[in-house]
């Protein structure tokens, strides 16, 4: 679904795609995408990484890859930069435009979270006041010298908790623009619409794009790209959206029309690929806690759509 965003909004553009198991690999590899190359985890996992896998779980092995999987690129392949792109991002314009606002003195580009008020008070402090989403490095040394440190770091330490000021690998870069003058902070707020941020703007939706309005100074802006953070389909047939507060034309808007479109791509790769199969999460599956949670949300109708309503 990114791929096909992007295709969609830009015509020049090559995704280097990181496959973290041999499935993912195959069907890619199948798929055969003609803006993209696919590259099996073999290829650049190296020892600092495969010394601390164990150590990590799941997402918190993907987080720490991050920076390592821009250093591939840029060591491997022919590029003057490198953006990395979260994969549950969805593009509804050319992220040409976000590229083109940076300086001719800069050489990173970051981008903020932009919350909204009541996302602020809770997620800022742990979360970091920037989100490795849309994070581009440029093939310099001065660049290359910030994401070796990086890549460091997040060896080190990189897991799903705050401790100490860290988290993840994203609160690293809450220092950087203080750090380091290479550093641009992107000031289209079109490059990062997303559930902790999306209550401070209003949306008209026309076909395949969408304008935003700050509620506040009323200055519109196109939405390039929505950050579906947490989206999951659950086995008993309820997408979940997550926790921030989402308007109903938020969730009209953005969200039915990505999950039926997810479906649709699910039912396409399970009758394309016999080896793909669908699997989604269930109440009971991760723990009381989580079920819990997931029934205060049906009782009260938060963020949770029945997928035979759509």
């Amino acid at each position: 679904m990114l791929y096909d965003s992007l295709k969609k909004n830009t015509p020049d553009f090559h995704l280097y795609i990181f496959a973290f198991d041999s499935l993912t690999y195959e069907v890619l590899g199948k798929s055969k995408l003609s803006n993209a190359t696919i590259i099996p985890l073999k290829a650049f996992e190296n020892k600092a990484l495969l010394d601390i896998k164990q150590s990590r779980s799941k997402s918190e092995y993907y987080w720490t890859c991050t920076s390592s999987v821009i250093s591939y690129v840029l060591d491997n392949f022919d590029v003057h930069s490198c953006t990395y792109i979260d994969a549950d991002l969805y593009f509804f314009g050319s992220p040409q435009i976000l590229l083109d606002e940076i300086p001719e003195n800069k050489t990173v580009l970051i981008t903020e979270h932009r919350y909204s008020r009541f996302a602020q008070i809770f997620e800022e402090k742990r979360a970091g006041r920037f989100c490795v989403q849309f994070i581009t490095f440029f093939n310099t040394p001065e660049s290359r010298s910030i994401l070796k440190k990086w890549a460091g770091q997040c060896i080190d330490w990189c897991f799903n908790r705050y401790e100490n000021g860290k988290f993840g690998d994203q609160k690293y870069l809450d220092s950087w623009p203080l750090e380091y003058p290479e550093v641009h902070i992107l000031h289209n707020p079109g490059g990062g619409v997303a559930p902790w941020n999306a209550m401070q703007y209003d949306f008209i939706f026309k076909e395949d794009k969408v304008v935003g309005y700050d509620n506040r100074s009323k200055e519109g802006f196109e939405v390039i790209f929505f950050h579906f953070h947490f989206v999951r389909i659950m086995a008993e047939g309820i997408a979940d959206l997550g926790w921030n507060r989402l308007s109903k034309k938020v969730i009209y808007g953005f969200y039915i029309p990505y999950i039926n479109e997810m479906i649709t791509k699910e039912r396409y790769l399970e009758s394309t690929f016999p080896e793909y199969k669908r699997i989604y999460n269930s109440f009971g599956h991760e723990g009381v806690r989580e079920t819990l949670k997931l029934i205060f949300k049906s009782i009260f109708k938060y963020n949770l759509i029945k997928l035979r309503e759509i």
